[in-house]
């Protein structure tokens, strides 16, 4: 990361998905930049003295973490910021580390056979909870419910990983 183009070239890529991710936390759109920015700084003040392997789980803790101190400092219960956090499980996919894909599938084979087919119809295939109620002829309140139970199973075991972004994002939006 010493050489500015490299660092450039990170930043680039990775600003709007911080920023994103970041506001996801906070709901603070100044927050949001001036924390992914307050990162970036660090990154290049501390370039000579630091060994990343993984730039993109680097950064996306470090976000956490800012946010996370941020709270503090003013005296906020995280608790809320973590269950945003651990909210943020199925957005990027297809950009997963392959050790929690696995992770993700092993979670995913140990739900209830229903439970996973309607969560990876609505999750994977973008159904609708209409149209999954209809293809498996149940209510539409079932599938909100299996959905519901099956993303408060993945959070459990995804809870103990919580420093390990990104990951993908579940939001429960029905």
């Amino acid at each position: 990361m010493k050489n500015p183009e490299i660092f450039e070239k990170t930043y680039n890529d990775y600003w709007k998905k911080l920023n994103a991710f970041s506001y996801t936390m906070t709901q603070d759109k100044d927050l949001a930049q001036n924390i992914v920015q307050e990162v970036f700084i660090d990154l290049w003040e501390r370039k000579d003295d630091l060994t990343i392997n993984a730039i993109e789980p680097y950064l996306f803790r470090a976000v956490k973490n800012q946010v996370f101190k941020h709270y503090q400092n003013n005296k906020f219960d995280k608790t809320i910021l973590e269950d945003k956090f651990e909210d943020y499980i199925i957005d990027n996919f297809s950009s997963i580390d392959p050790e929690l894909m696995d992770l993700l599938h092993s979670l995913l084979d140990k739900l209830p056979e229903k439970r996973k087919e309607v969560l990876l119809m609505y999750k994977f295939q973008d159904m609708s909870i209409d149209q999954i109620a209809e293809e498996l002829g149940i209510s539409k309140q079932t599938v909100k419910n299996q959905i519901s139970s099956a993303l408060k199973q993945l959070r459990e075991g995804l809870k103990d990983l919580a420093w390990l972004a990104p990951i993908v994002f579940f939001k429960q939006n029905f």
